[in-house]
């Protein structure tokens, strides 16, 4: 379909994503590692972001429960008052969080400690794997079976739940994970599809965000704000793990007499169920 011809926003398709907020603990409070995604991005240009991406098919393979740690897909979906599928989101946040980032929360098998990349062959030997499971010459099963890891999926507790308003080209359904970023690994952004990556205070990104520096989608506002409560990584990652299961938040686009987006009405919020839905998809011609 050319991008001009229209497209009713019921067709949109809403794919599972997952994406993790690594906190770590600073000289001066708690930080959390984000990304700039590239203004050519098709999806969320320029926007600033925790790593994460779509969950593929190949997520929900059977291969990935010997190698993740404390969690089977019965357990996971249960934590996440899922049927089935649950195991997928986790693997799909670490996948994706060591393709963009560079840092893999996985723990070898003989050792409790969170691997290690603070060893120069170590770590070009690593980022040889993540680019080779970037571009699909390698799979993160095969990864952990070589260096015998096992993926800390028990480490990474769910904290928020965002679907895309409808309307958008692309819609995702995706979960927020937080976990305490391993010490001797340093993130970093691709240059490809992240621009720009940095360690922020959750006060300072949203004195940046109010100022019109950083820019942030809803969700990642709202994740933001969670982690401001908090004064320390383990306090973070304590209370996501008491957290009942957050339930599935769908914003609703707010429009303007031109026809333009003016905001975003939430569940919470008075007019939300009048709210009109869009019939077309926003950008296209009508």
């Amino acid at each position: 379909m050319a991008d001009d011809e229209p497209m009713l926003a019921a067709d949109v398709p809403v794919l599972p994503a997952a994406t993790v907020m690594l906190v770590r603990d600073g000289d001066d409070g708690i930080e959390v590692f984000m990304l700039q995604r590239t203004m050519s991005a098709s999806f969320a240009r320029g926007q600033y972001v925790f790593p994460g991406g779509r969950v593929d098919a190949a997520d929900h393979g059977e291969e990935f429960e010997p190698v993740c740690d404390g969690l089977d897909d019965a357990t996971a979906s249960a934590r996440m008052a899922m049927d089935h599928g649950g195991l997928a989101w986790l693997v799909a946040a670490i996948r994706e969080c060591f393709e963009e980032a560079g840092v893999l929360l996985a723990r070898a098998v003989d050792e409790a400690d969170v691997v290690r990349f603070d060893d120069p062959t170590t770590a070009d030997r690593f980022n040889d794997a993540r680019h080779a499971i970037h571009d699909g010459r390698q799979t993160l099963v095969e990864l952990c079976e070589r260096e015998r890891l096992l993926l800390l999926t028990d480490r990474m507790h769910l904290v928020d739940h965002w679907v895309t308003p409808v309307g958008e080209r692309k819609r995702f359904d995706t979960r927020f994970f937080v976990a305490q970023a391993p010490g001797a690994q340093e993130p970093l952004h691709d240059d490809k599809e992240t621009i720009a990556s940095l360690w922020v205070r959750p006060a300072d990104a949203l004195s940046m965000w109010q100022a019109g520096d950083l820019q942030m989608f809803p969700p990642t506002v709202a994740s933001i704000r969670f982690l401001q409560r908090f004064d320390t990584a383990a306090a973070v990652v304590d209370a996501a793990n008491e957290m009942d299961v957050p339930r599935a938040i769908t914003p609703r686009m707010l429009f303007g007499d031109d026809g333009g987006i003016v905001g975003v009405r939430l569940p919470w919020q008075d007019g939300y169920e009048s709210t009109p839905l869009p019939e077309f998809v926003i950008g296209r011609r009508r």
